[in-house]
């Protein structure tokens, strides 16, 4: 049986997916974020995207086991090993959900192959892009 492996994966990682991956260790979420400090996987990030990545975290009760010091070393931690990408054109409007152009905007810029995300009806419109968008468990059954 041969089994089907993707290449080298550049993805661009929605916040509800690092949100799972702090809440929980076991999760799928947590193993695609470990893959990505790994180098298994390369991570698109652009400052918009980390700026909400940053407020959302940073909302009391969301990630209840981990202080406002923690989240910053952890997004320092995955701002280090992401490729940083500038956006130089807007889309909009595209995706149903305005709050998720700016991920679409990222991975049409970084070329990424993936989105991850959790809420894969909120990006129907990024295969016209030539972008997959996979759960966390279907990337990690891709790898």
């Amino acid at each position: 049986m041969v089994l089907y492996t993707i290449p080298h994966v550049r993805v661009v990682v929605d916040t509800n997916v690092v949100v799972s991956a702090l809440r929980s260790r076991r999760g799928a979420s947590n193993a695609v974020l470990r893959h990505i400090a790994a180098g298994k996987l390369t991570l698109a990030l652009s400052v918009p995207v980390v700026l909400e990545y940053e407020d959302v975290l940073l909302r009391p009760g969301m990630v209840p086991q981990f202080h406002e010091g923690e989240i910053s070393r952890y997004l320092d931690a995955l701002c280090a090993c992401a490729i940083h990408q500038e956006i130089f054109f807007s889309w909009r409007p595209v995706l149903s959900d305005p709050g998720d152009e700016m991920l679409l905007e990222l991975a049409v810029a970084a070329g990424a192959t993936h989105i991850v995300t959790h809420n894969k009806r909120h990006f129907t419109q990024a295969v016209s892009f030539g972008i997959c968008v996979v759960t966390p468990s279907e990337l990690l059954k891709l790898l």
